[in-house]
């Protein structure tokens, strides 16, 4: 879990409806969640929550360019920002990688997304997995990074359930190893 900077604040609190207002709402109490309008400043694609935390670890660990990153505990959903009008590239970049793309939802113009305040805590029910620093730079390989993460981390997600299904048990596995040859040391 992140905490926001204070550039993060000013960059994120520009997308609501009163600025100042969610300033000085952060202000008294930084643990307090902001409804923000998507479109202007952002988007966001999000998904499942077992979905999402697997793409924000491959985006990690991969070092791929990725932007801030929040979660809902309590509707076990993750959402990842993209700069804003990147719906037809995301898309774009999305069929490339597969004709029957994973569920998500994407909001752009019109539609709005529930942000943690800048400082939540373990229990809170919206955190950050990473947190705004700044107004993101724009990144035209953002979208690409998104939609390989997705398609990605939903095939490994659906190979571990398929393993999961036919070796139930540690037994099942071992029963289905092919039978060593015996040697006749006669």
């Amino acid at each position: 879990m992140q905490r926001m900077t204070r550039r993060g604040i000013e960059w994120l609190s520009a997308a609501a409806d009163y600025p100042a207002a969610c300033r000085e709402m952060w202000a008294d109490d930084p643990r307090t969640p902001c409804l923000l309008a998507t479109g202007r400043f952002f988007d966001v694609v999000s998904v499942e929550q077992r979905l999402g935390l697997e793409m924000f670890d491959r985006l990690l660990r991969s070092g791929l360019p990725f932007g801030p990153s929040v979660i809902d505990r309590k509707a076990q959903r993750v959402g990842f920002f993209l700069g804003s009008k990147s719906h037809e590239s995301f898309t774009h970049y999305l069929g490339r990688e597969t004709s029957s793309p994973p569920a998500y939802r994407y909001l752009g113009q019109g539609c709005a997304v529930v942000v943690p305040g800048p400082i939540p805590l373990s229990g809170d029910r919206y955190q950050w997995l990473r947190a705004p620093m700044r107004r993101p730079e724009a990144n035209p390989l953002r979208p690409v990074a998104m939609a390989t993460a997705l398609v990605a981390s939903a095939e490994l997600l659906a190979r571990l359930d398929r393993f999961d299904e036919q070796y139930p048990t540690p037994y099942a596995a071992v029963a289905a190893l092919p039978e060593e040859p015996t040697t006749d040391a006669g």
